[in-house]
């Protein structure tokens, strides 16, 4: 495992700033510190290319470029904080001053996690980390355990899916900065709510992107969607890999993040002898037994590898667990009938009971849509290495017109789909105000600031979406009015369906961690069975008494069904969705049932049952 070396600049009371910056290719580096009068303080030369020099006159908030010519001023490739955007000076912060009240947290383990993800700039009116404060108390009384937040590394202008950031290691200026995410992650703690930070790995968006001004972060060995990949494997990777490295430990250590989620690590392209993702987790190994705890790495991928979870002394990266698209796909396609796209690989009834079993779809399978053979087994993986949802920011956003499954499907197939999620074996993970229907839509929306570039974003939606002219036309992501359209109403608070709707939530949530039988629940633990033509899905968690066992008629007609003759003895109704306490057209069925019993489901209903001793 390589040493890894400081970058940014760090500040310590009483002592100054030491300034480190990677620029093997400069002749001279010196660092500005925009005082009253500028000072440029010159910056001595290290081996591999590094420059670093210690300033007592810069302190917290002072403002500094590097000058890598007479003509060349940048911010600083590992700034902390960018207060006037990615195009000014970066602002020396100090990473001691923070008063945390968290000491005795020591995070959640994988299968305690019902993850919420939010974007920060739509989750409240405000956007920002306070706006998120604020409605802790009401995710918390839902039941969430911890929040995901979508990439919060500063990007150009205030409005950003995230994922466009070019400084990996500050936080966004308009959500609040350094010490707004600070406030937010010792609040989460003090609700004993976990944090995931969504990072980004495998690339850096367009605008004020100056890491080519400082060295060779990127390379042309590989052909990506957004250009040059960056330089894992090539010339110089160490430096890079060295910049990721520290970027991940410093959210963990400075900011107290539980958990990294990686975002499409498939385009983290990287050949060499050790994956950048196995040293990641050897980094982050290092730091759990300096600071006494646990830290989570959860990966996004779309290859269906097992690799990338399975331990380090089996072949794998260590990774703890993964996105686990296929889940969503197998729902998605069966609830909606869409076959677009990725879509058409999917729709067969069996595929949501295969992903029950044993996990991956396509594992080892031929992909119609890729064209190939697609995926691994993972069957034996514990089903707290996958990360499922019926809706994420992708799922929605990433369609042309932004639409919630409550846009596509009927009100009571919403509670089926959520009973899928919160009710199978693996980790759960709902997207913002999915929980009560929300009705306003998620779009793409950037604020660029360069022109050519703001038109290039629109050509390019355009004509990924020409297919679905007949629907209308993508709306403009420059415009301020896709943003606020993509902003939670809330409505639950004055809609009573919506607010039946999340109450119903939070009960399924609060049957997960409180049954027996949903305690550790894994796929060895369960027994599937699915009524093809029905549409209807047996579940039964049998891993403690009571057992639990779970019926989902995703179909939109009533079905006729029979409890499975393995479910011995006698079934009490735990929760019908049918009810109208749930905001259903009311259920008719006993309240006790008998293994062999028929089952009346209305169209679009979950039934939970409980074994009777």
């Amino acid at each position: 495992m390589a040493i890894l070396r400081d970058i940014g600049a760090n500040y310590t009371p009483g002592k100054g700033t030491v300034f480190t910056v990677w620029a093997p290719e400069a002749e001279k580096v010196e660092v500005q510190l925009d005082k009253p009068e500028p000072i440029q303080v010159p910056l001595q030369r290290e081996a591999f290319g590094y420059w670093t020099g210690l300033s007592e006159m810069a302190t917290p908030g002072t403002r500094y470029t590097y000058v890598l010519s007479p003509d060349t001023h940048r911010p600083d490739p590992a700034s902390r904080y960018q207060p006037d955007g990615p195009h000014k000076a970066s602002a020396v912060v100090d990473q001691t001053s923070f008063n945390w009240t968290d000491q005795q947290w020591k995070g959640l383990p994988l299968e305690q996690l019902i993850i919420y993800e939010l974007h920060v700039g739509t989750f409240t009116e405000e956007g920002t980390f306070e706006g998120v404060i604020k409605q802790l108390p009401e995710l918390k009384e839902l039941g969430i355990t911890a929040i995901e937040l979508m990439p919060i590394a500063q990007f150009p202008g205030e409005r950003n899916w995230g994922y466009d950031g070019v400084y990996p290691f500050a936080a966004q200026n308009s959500y609040g900065g350094p010490d707004g995410l600070k406030k937010l992650v010792d609040a989460c703690h003090a609700q004993e709510i976990s944090v995931v930070l969504d990072v980004v790995y495998n690339h850096m968006g367009p605008e004020g992107n100056y890491l080519n001004d400082f060295g060779p972060y990127f390379t042309n060995k590989y052909n990506t969607p957004w250009g040059n990949a960056l330089n894992f494997d090539d010339a110089h990777s160490d430096h890079v890999r060295n910049y990721f490295f520290q970027n991940a430990l410093m959210w963990l250590r400075d900011y107290h993040i539980d958990a990294l989620r990686l975002d499409a690590v498939h385009a983290i392209y990287d050949t060499g002898a050790k994956h950048f993702l196995q040293e990641l987790r050897e980094h982050v190994t290092q730091l759990e037994e300096q600071e006494g705890r646990s830290y989570l790495l959860i990966a996004e991928s779309d290859q269906s590898d097992v690799r990338l979870i399975n331990p380090i002394e089996q072949g794998g990266y260590g990774i703890d667990a993964q996105w686990f698209d296929d889940y969503h796909h197998a729902i998605h396609t069966l609830v909606t009938g869409e076959k677009e796209g990725y879509f058409e690989d999917y729709g067969k009834p069996e595929q949501l009971q295969k992903a029950l079993e044993h996990t991956f779809v396509y594992n080892g399978l031929y992909s119609e849509h890729r064209k190939k053979t697609l995926g691994t087994d993972a069957t034996a993986n514990p089903a707290k290495q996958f990360v499922i949802g019926s809706q994420n920011h992708d799922q929605v956003g990433n369609r042309m017109l932004g639409e919630r499954l409550t846009e596509l499907v009927s009100f009571e197939m919403l509670k089926p789909i959520a009973g899928l999620v919160l009710l199978s074996p693996y980790v759960p993970m709902l997207f913002m105000g999915e929980e009560y229907g929300e009705k306003n839509p998620f779009l793409y929306f950037v604020s660029h600031t360069d022109e050519e570039l703001v038109e290039a974003v629109r050509k390019g939606r355009k004509e990924e979406f020409a297919y679905f002219a007949s629907k209308g036309e993508a709306p403009d992501p420059q415009s301020e009015d896709t943003f606020n359209r993509s902003k939670l109403q809330r409505g639950y608070t004055s809609d009573t369906q919506q607010k039946k709707l999340r109450e119903f939530y939070k009960e399924l949530i609060r049957l997960r961690k409180t049954a027996p039988a949903l305690a550790k629940p894994d796929k060895p633990n369960m027994k599937v069975q699915l009524e093809e033509e029905q549409l209807v899905l047996h579940l039964l968690h049998i891993g403690q008494e009571p057992s639990l066992y779970c019926l989902f008629n995703i179909s939109n007609q009533p079905q006729e069904t029979t409890l499975f003759s393995e479910a011995n003895g006698s079934w009490k109704i735990l929760l019908h969705s049918a009810d109208e306490k749930w905001g259903g057209p009311g259920a008719e069925t006993q309240q006790t049932l008998e293994a062999g019993a028929s089952v009346n489901l209305p169209a679009g209903s979950v039934i939970i049952l409980e074994h009777q001793k």
